[in-house]
């Protein structure tokens, strides 16, 4: 059996004297979609920071095609494949949309973004825009596309369609697809079960640190996420 393209094997992290995350253990595969849900606060963010290279590991290890990547920084966890779009959403306020997505890209092309154009065309429509007068959904869909853009083989998402319209969550969750059947990884924090329902394969439950449930995509999955989420 072939090296998972991710792997964590008991891992704890926290900050300072504080641990979050106990014991995790979970593994994403190249073309597989792994969604984890939960309530908030229960260490979903915390887990992307720690897969990013945000949070250091308390203990257990983390390993991307069989590689530790536990010592390397986020900058050189990004070299190797591994690509974040953070809760927050980070863009420019300052600068235009088509800075935004050209910046980090030695070329400045556009010309990789054109699929994603076509799923969004409002973000190409005003590439001129100053990206600090957007909504915030607007903002977290020009962050997704800046992501899923970069061509990592390891594609982290932090509650990706905060604040976005269910049209554009139904595109988002299109382009995730297509993105594992090119075989990419991905990893979705998400609360949205429509979106896990259209893009997942497998689904994590966390609380209080911990993975309480695993299921896969099935008829009977959201009953099964709510039952242990106690909506």
């Amino acid at each position: 059996m072939s090296e998972p393209l991710l792997k964590l094997d008991r891992i704890s992290t926290g900050y300072g004297d504080l641990t979050v995350l106990r014991d995790i253990f979970l593994t994403v595969a190249a073309g597989e979609v792994l969604c984890i849900t939960g309530r908030n606060g229960v260490g979903k963010t915390t887990l992307m920071r720690l897969i990013s290279g945000v949070l250091p590991p308390q203990s257990g290890s983390i390993a991307m095609n069989g590689q530790d990547i536990a010592p390397l920084e986020p900058h050189a966890r990004q070299h190797i494949g591994l690509s974040y779009a953070p809760q927050d959403s980070v863009t420019f306020a300052p600068l235009t949309l088509r800075e935004n997505l050209t910046l980090h890209h030695k070329d400045h092309s556009l010309d990789r973004y054109q699929g994603l154009f076509r799923r969004f065309p409002r973000i190409e429509e005003r590439l001129g825009q100053v990206a600090g007068t957007l909504s915030g959904g607007e903002r977290k869909i020009l962050a997704f596309c800046r992501v899923m853009a970069e061509g990592g083989s390891l594609l982290c998402l932090d509650e990706p369609t905060e604040g976005v319209q269910p049209e554009n969550i139904s595109h988002m969750a299109e382009e995730i697809r297509a993105a594992a059947e090119a075989g990419r990884g991905i990893v979705v924090v998400e609360q949205n079960l429509s979106l896990i329902e259209q893009a997942a394969d497998r689904v994590i439950v966390i609380d209080h640190g911990e993975i309480v449930h695993q299921t896969r995509n099935g008829p009977d999955m959201r009953a099964e996420i709510l039952e242990k989420l106690k909506v």
